[in-house]
């Protein structure tokens, strides 16, 4: 998916196009492709183009090395000042052929200062394109399950990770408000003749759980609740009045879990909203010669697409998942005329979106938009099995997210005085750890549940890059608090001692990884991934507690900071190393708020 280019791409095209200049001259094709290795000591950008290029010219040199040492002349024949220039302090080939890059103190200078100015906009894009994105989508009448927490806060991040480049984004929450489940509950609640005025969500679940259990004694209920939806759907007016209770119980629960959550979703429509447009939309089908009649329903042959039917109506004429997503789909086309539709559900849906965007392509719908499901993996029980409300067999998320408070609230026990802050204060970081814990993951991974991963609360985990962040903001503030007491001593004005000194490993480190997070941000979004982001802020967090443990940062007022030239300016260590600080802490407030987890202050 093309998203904008940054400035901070400048660099990387400049060494590609050295790099591109060199082949050429050497006559040799094969496309550049520049890389930030894994290992610092491996350089800042990198390149594999002479094993590639080796492959097309056998016998032109002995081997890739050999191949890789005369581009790398070839380079700095054409750029005497500093092998490279500007931009390269230093070009290097390592075995078995590659070509690493170092870029030089005053560019990855540049990039702080650009980072400085720019503050919580660095990495922004520019407004572009609109995407419609589909996510969290609960059922009604059940509460949320662990399971339910992928798809909420993986597609909340993706949609602030595009919003963040510029793109128009639209949330939609298509809740599971129709279907055969409602007839589930109809039975249920007619045939115990239940209050629907005093159930709660658990009750929900407890009479779906024990339906279901009954169904596998007595098969011939399933027809029950098929009849009884097949009722909701044609208006009557007792399964309408007890429907829309559910509803209302359901959105009470989902409204308060969000907010836990700290998740808004824009719309929120459901399934039954788009009712009025189920026959259009089959109607659309036959038109178009693509829906037949199959033992009295309404399929569309997909053999070609190499898919079994899709069934849009069943035979007793009741519409199916389906149909309901392919109204919402002409519903969003003509409300939003998006550029992308994305859904962000579970990979068990994958054939059901396959088949959905083979008929839209069918019907003509999707010659200037790009469809894409978004999978993500499943949470796991311990034994490795799928949990199950069917089966009653399920971990609630409200359960796991008091129990990550409850447990933050240990941790940061006598640290903040103020009861209501330190409640405050244990939601955001307790809830932070859940949040990063699914995010750190690769969306389609599939996740062991075990409580003790999930409240991580060290090591690479939301509480740990919290603190680093807490701790930029109490250097900055301690910062504030020495420039007021040197305003007051006269002594402060006088000049500062003015000599080089070489930035250390430490700071070097700091440096070369800010100027990746443009692009890393980028990465995450166009590989809908946001655990790109998630490890580039625990590996910035690491590099700055090293720095930050290593070399002070703050001087009294009874200390003369020295200064550091740099690209033609003097400034002192002391605001230097404040600048690393407080883009640090921009960086991790920025990247930490796309994956929707809070930044405390202090900690």
């Amino acid at each position: 998916m093309d998203i904008n280019k940054f400035v901070a791409d400048i660099i990387k095209d400049q060494l590609t196009k050295a790099v591109q200049e060199a082949l050429q001259e050497l006559g040799i094709e094969a496309t550049v492709v520049l890389e930030h290795p894994t290992e610092g000591t491996h350089g800042d950008y990198s390149t594999n183009v002479a094993m590639m290029g080796f492959k097309k010219v056998p016998g032109e040199w002995k081997s890739p090395m050999e191949l890789a040492e005369e581009i790398v002349g070839t380079i700095k024949d054409k750029d005497t000042d500093k092998e490279g220039g500007e931009l390269v302090d230093k070009i290097e080939v390592a075995a078995p052929g590659f070509i690493n890059f170092w870029l030089t103190p005053n560019a990855l200078l540049k990039e702080l200062d650009h980072a400085q100015k720019a503050g919580d906009a660095y990495g922004a894009g520019k407004p572009d394109k609109t995407m419609v994105i589909d996510y969290s989508a609960p059922n009604i009448a059940k509460p949320f399950g662990i399971g339910h927490l992928r798809s909420t806060i993986i597609g909340q991040a993706i949609y602030n990770l595009y919003k963040f480049l510029g793109w128009k984004t639209i949330g939609d929450n298509h809740l599971g408000d129709w279907g055969t489940q409602f007839g589930t509950l109809l039975y249920q609640i007619t045939t115990k003749k239940l209050d629907v005025n005093r159930l709660t969500i658990a009750d929900l679940e407890g009479e779906y759980v024990e339906f279901n259990k009954m169904a596998v004694e007595n098969p011939d209920l399933k027809e029950e609740a098929r009849a009884w939806f097949k009722k909701l759907e044609d208006g009557d007016p007792e399964s309408r009045e007890i429907w829309e209770k559910l509803k209302e119980i359901s959105l009470a629960e989902f409204n308060r879990i969000y907010k836990l959550l700290n998740v808004e979703i824009d719309y929120a429509y459901g399934e039954s909203f788009y009712q009025n447009m189920f026959e259009q939309v089959i109607q659309g089908c036959v038109d178009k010669g693509i829906a037949m009649e199959d033992q009295g329903a309404l399929i569309v042959d997909l053999s070609k697409n190499g898919m079994p039917p899709a069934l849009i109506r069943k035979s007793d004429g009741a519409s199916t998942y389906l149909t309901r997503d392919l109204a919402t789909v002409k519903f969003r086309i003509e409300k939003w005329d998006p550029d992308a539709m994305v859904y962000e559900t579970s990979s068990e849906q994958d054939l059901h979106f396959r088949q959905l965007f083979a008929i839209v392509e069918l019907l003509g719908w999707s010659s200037s938009i790009q469809f894409l499901h978004v999978k993500h993996g499943l949470y796991l029980s311990p034994r490795g099995k799928k949990f199950s409300t069917r089966r009653g067999d399920t971990v609630h998320l409200e359960d796991v997210l008091k129990e990550a408070v409850e447990r933050a609230g240990k941790l940061g026990k006598d640290k903040d005085t103020d009861t209501e802050r330190g409640g405050e204060l244990a939601k955001e970081v307790g809830i932070g750890a859940v949040k990063y814990f699914d995010l750190s993951h690769h969306p389609a991974t599939n996740i062991v549940f075990e409580w003790e991963k999930m409240f991580a609360l060290e090591g690479n985990s939301a509480p740990y890059l919290q603190y680093t962040y807490a701790r930029t903001r109490s250097v900055s503030e301690k910062a504030r608090g020495l420039k007021r007491d040197k305003d007051k001593d006269k002594k402060a004005d006088r000049p500062l001692d003015s000599f080089n000194i070489p930035l250390n490993s430490e700071e070097l480190a700091v440096l070369r990884h800010f100027y990746k997070f443009p692009v890393v941000i980028r990465e995450a979004a166009e590989n809908f991934s946001p655990n790109i982001l998630a490890n580039f802020l625990f590996e910035l967090a690491q590099k700055y507690n090293s720095f930050y443990n290593k070399h002070r940062i703050l001087s009294d007022n009874k200390t003369t900071a020295k200064s550091k030239a740099v690209d033609g300016r003097r400034e002192s260590v002391v605001e230097f190393r404040l600048e690393i600080t407080q883009v640090t802490g921009n960086i991790l407030r920025t990247g930490l708020g796309l994956l929707g987890i809070q930044t405390p202050e202090r900690m």
